[in-house]
Order: C-alpha cells, then sequence, then structure tokens
C-alpha cells in the first residue's frame, strides 16, 4: 500500500520521471533519435499548457499554433536582424504573446462551445496571413533565416545530446508549474468552472478571470515551445504554423487524455514519434494514422493513458475475483 501511495503522489512520479527522462541518453546514444525527442520535449510543452485550458477549463482552442509561431518568429526576427541573444529574445517573445493573448482572451473568453473554437481559429488563420505577407520581415513563405544558435550565459548547443537535455529541463520546469497549478486552488477553480460556470459563478469564483488567467498561462508555454524551436532549428517558415498544427495539437491533448498532465505528454510523445516509424508505409502513411487514431478513440475514449490504467484495473478486479485453483490446504503443483 505504501507502495502504491507513493505511485499515485504526483510528485512521486515527477520525480520518477525526471529520473527517467534524464538518464534516457544512456541508452538512447543515436543523434537522430535524440533530436526526435527534443521535438517531443517541445510539443509537450505547449500541450500542457492546451490540457490546462481544454481539460481543466473546458475551454477549446485551435489557434495555439499561432502562439508557437509568435514565440518562434518574435525571437527568431530579433535575432537575424539585429542580433538579439536569446534570452533577450525570450523576455520579448513571452512579453508580447502575454498582451496579444490577454487582448484576444477578454472579449473571446465571453463566448462558449464552438464558437470560441471559431474565434481562436479566426485568429490562427490572421496570424498565418501576416507571417506570410510580412516577407521583409518574416522572410515570407520562403521562411526566416540566419536565426542564431542558443548561447545562455555563454555555453553554446550546437550538439542534439546539449539540446536535449536543454528542452527536457524546461519541460520539467513547465511540468513542475503545471502540477501546482492543478493542485492549488487555482487548479480547483478551473476545474469548477469545467463542471458548470453558472455553479461556481454562484459560488463565488472569479470565472473570466480564471479563464483568461490559463488562456494566458497556456500561450505562454507556446511561446517557450516557439522560442526553443527557433533557436533549434535556426529556420522557421508559416508552414510549421498552421491551422492544421493546431489540430494535431488538440488531438494530442485528447488521444494522451484530456484532463490528465501525464496524458498530454504521452499523447504528444505518441503523435510526434509515430509518423517516425509509419515511413514504411510511403504514400498511405497519412492514412495508417488515422485508422489507428480512430481505432483508439474507438476502443479507448478516456483517451490512451487513462485506457490503460481501465485495462489494468480490469485485469487487476479479474484476478482477485478468479477462483481458486486448488481446495484449501490442498498443496499446490
Amino acid at each position: 500500500m505504501k507502495l502504491l501511495r507513493f505511485i499515485l503522489d504526483p510528485y512521486a512520479r515527477f520525480a520518477l520521471f525526471a529520473l527517467l527522462i534524464m538518464g534516457l541518453p544512456l541508452v538512447v546514444t543515436n543523434e537522430y533519435y535524440l533530436g526526435v525527442l527534443v521535438v517531443i520535449a517541445i510539443h509537450s510543452i505547449i500541450v500542457l499548457g492546451l490540457d490546462l485550458l481544454m481539460g481543466y477549463t473546458g475551454q477549446i482552442s485551435l489557434g495555439h499554433a499561432s502562439f508557437y509561431g509568435l514565440g518562434a518568429y518574435i525571437t527568431g526576427v530579433l535575432s537575424a536582424h539585429w542580433q538579439w541573444p536569446p534570452l533577450a529574445g525570450l523576455a520579448a517573445a513571452l512579453l508580447i504573446v502575454a498582451a496579444i493573448a490577454w487582448i484576444i482572451g477578454v472579449p473571446t473568453l465571453k463566448l462558449h462551445g464552438h464558437y470560441l473554437a471559431m474565434a481562436t481559429l479566426g485568429f490562427g488563420i490572421i496570424v498565418f496571413i501576416f507571417f506570410n505577407e510580412l516577407g521583409s520581415l518574416t522572410g515570407g513563405p520562403s521562411g526566416l533565416t540566419g536565426i542564431e544558435e542558443m548561447n545562455i550565459f555563454g555555453v553554446t548547443f550546437d550538439s542534439d545530446r546539449e539540446w536535449y537535455f536543454l528542452s527536457v529541463s524546461f519541460l520539467l520546469a513547465v511540468l513542475l508549474l503545471s502540477i501546482n497549478v492543478v493542485r492549488s486552488r487555482v487548479g480547483r477553480a478551473l476545474r469548477a468552472i469545467h463542471g458548470s460556470e453558472t455553479a461556481s459563478g454562484v459560488l463565488g469564483v472569479n470565472i473570466a478571470r480564471y479563464k483568461v488567467g490559463i488562456f494566458v498561462l497556456s500561450a505562454l508555454y507556446a511561446a517557450l515551445a516557439g522560442w526553443l524551436y527557433a533557436h533549434y532549428i535556426t529556420f522557421i517558415s508559416p508552414s510549421s504554423f498552421t491551422f492544421m498544427f493546431s489540430v494535431k495539437l488538440v488531438t494530442m491533448v485528447v488521444a494522451g487524455s484530456l484532463g490528465s498532465l501525464w496524458g498530454a505528454i504521452f499523447g504528444a510523445a505518441l503523435l510526434t514519434s509515430l509518423p517516425e516509424f509509419l515511413f514504411v508505409f510511403n504514400n498511405y502513411e497519412t492514412l495508417v494514422f488515422g485508422f489507428i487514431l480512430i481505432v483508439v478513440m474507438i476502443f479507448m475514449p478516456r483517451g490512451l493513458l487513462r485506457g490503460i490504467e481501465d485495462m489494468f484495473k480490469w485485469l487487476w478486479h479479474a484476478a482477485r475475483k478468479a477462483p481458486p485453483t486448488s481446495r484449501p490446504g490442498e498443496e499446490r503443483s
């Protein structure tokens, strides 16, 4: 029972997870696979923020690729045109994205259901058009080159192994912050809003403040991920921040398990790495990818992580209810 309590404790899970992923490069030494793990860590940061917004607050956003792109382009433009150091680019990206998210969030979060999704979708399309049309600044459809490599306090990150530890460190910091948010009074207020806005309002929850606050926080996660992505690839183009990428982010949250931080990371890891294994299907890769998602959602409608947990619970109860294989007092073979 002590072991079970230890495993169920979120901070114990976090410690085990941190040990696991920090030790992963001892097993994975291939630079290409380390690069895939860097992208998984970057996607996980975005999806954690989106899960706080969708899974815990019940607000659907189809525009998070735009915040991801804004974070990447703000630091990319400052670095390529004016040689700003990466940390200064991060500060600028977070400040500008927080201001934009607040301006967008105040009017749009008064909307409900698919109207909010449509509003965020429209914002994403507008930002995508700006990325394409401001060619002198963003490089237009051809993309932006000349972004400096990551350099923090004189340390340059120029290998996939170094990038792995950097991106995972940011992921762990974001995950720890998210666990604290979920377990705090703010997290309880978010779940109350998800359950019933009317009831939570009657109980004194400031619905508008919490909804806008978590929207801004999730946008900041996306901006942080965009900053990492821009300095990791050192080249960005609008094709990386399309509406389809927003849909893919939502799919990661839902397929992983809506309302579960661990499920969000699981979904991001699965949907980022799965195409790497499906390339053997050549032109049918997308078809197979969609088929796998459909099968998963039919048989595990609560998401993969909760589906696996349910399966283990069922097996546990089935084993406990199984009839004894020998009579009492009879020695088993």
